[in-house]
């Protein structure tokens, strides 16, 4: 039997706290300002049928730019942000299963009195949001120290990786509204687009087919650039969510294997 080796705990480097561990909301915030940023850099460089297809640049409807487009281009950034912090969220929990919390080799066994150097390792490195590696770790030890019982242990630490895993899934409810809304927001502006070309048609003495058409042309705008950022939107929460369940699935093996099977009761 192999006493346990308490290795040091890695600490993000300096200076690159939001990064490493982004706000959310101060995410949300810059994402606001990037999703402004960009409306005005696209109002700048784009003119004619680009500027019209995504801004709706001198539109009649709204006033500039207060358009249905560039309300989904704010919009789209949010989501954006939400991704990257989930994103990051998801790099970081996979760092956890490197960091060597455990004893990884073939012979080490774990009585109680090695789970106290562990438990101290880990502390600090997991709240009720973050850290699914340490936080399993914490409470299997607490429950294996309190119980004496392996099996109980393996049991509790099974049901709070199936509440982390409800808990990560949670967290994507604010992206898939966003891939929701966004969308709508697309088919809002092409039924108002129809509607305003209607309403122009019975007013008109005189039809003129050309401003039905650009009507009827900047209402499908709408629904085309929606379509596209839903999609992008879509693609990449799967492309982060995977990450992120990925980094949920592998704290529980690395716990079952290199906690809970060298677990001794005697």
């Amino acid at each position: 039997m192999q006493p346990t080796q308490v290795m040091p705990t890695p600490q993000p480097a300096a200076g690159s706290s939001f990064f490493e561990q982004p706000n959310r909301y101060h995410v949300m915030v810059l994402s606001l300002l990037a999703g402004v940023a960009f409306i005005a850099v696209a109002t700048i460089l784009l003119r004619g049928r680009p500027a019209v297809l995504l801004l709706d640049y001198g539109s009649k409807h709204f006033p500039y730019p207060f358009t249905i487009q560039n309300i989904m281009h704010v919009i789209f950034f949010v989501g954006l942000g939400e991704l990257f912090v989930r994103w990051r969220s998801g790099v970081r929990e996979l760092s956890h299963i490197r960091a060597g919390f455990l004893p990884e080799d073939e012979q080490t066994v774990l009585q109680s009195r090695d789970l106290g150097p562990i438990r101290r390792r880990v502390a600090g490195l997991f709240d009720g949001e973050t850290g699914f590696l340490p936080s399993l770790i914490n409470l299997s030890i607490l429950q294996f120290q309190s119980s004496r019982s392996i099996d109980q242990t393996a049991a509790v630490m099974t049901s709070s990786l199936e509440l982390i895993q409800h808990r990560v899934d949670l967290k994507y409810g604010i992206v898939r509204f966003i891939a929701w809304l966004v969308p709508t927001l697309g088919f809002i502006g092409t039924v108002y687009g129809l509607g305003a070309s209607l309403s122009e048609a019975g007013a008109a003495a005189e039809l003129d087919i050309k401003e039905v058409a650009r009507t009827l042309g900047v209402g499908f705008d709408c629904t085309m650039v929606a379509l596209a950022q839903s999609a992008i939107l879509v693609f990449l929460m799967q492309l982060v969510q995977e990450k992120e369940e990925t980094a949920v699935n592998l704290a529980g093996d690395y716990t079952l294997r290199n906690l809970i099977n060298r677990l001794y009761e005697g």
